[in-house]
């Protein structure tokens, strides 16, 4: 999957969205962690984004006011490519 955030391409590695949506999220909410999210390094040379959304909803039996996403990329040329998505409910 592929989307235009900013200038910058963003594309999720297909196994990165398979899990992110079992994970209780999506292709929206990853690219606007990478657009406006909190930018922090992470492993490998890595980039991490984190972000808040409202939730107000059941995950797994429980209910959450929010999910927080936390996306790790790889800088490419023209933009990102998401590696994977990490989700907490809170």
């Amino acid at each position: 999957m592929t989307a235009n955030g900013n200038g910058a391409r963003i594309e999720i590695d297909p196994h990165a969205m398979l899990r992110a949506e079992q994970r209780g999220t999506n292709e929206t909410q990853i690219v606007e962690t990478v657009r406006f999210g909190e930018k922090f390094p992470a492993r490998d040379g890595r980039t991490g984004f984190r972000r808040n959304f409202t939730f107000a909803g059941m995950h797994n039996g429980t209910y959450y006011e929010t999910i927080q996403l936390m996306v790790i990329a790889q800088k490419m040329p023209n933009g990102w490519l998401v590696i994977t998505v990490i989700t907490k409910f809170f």
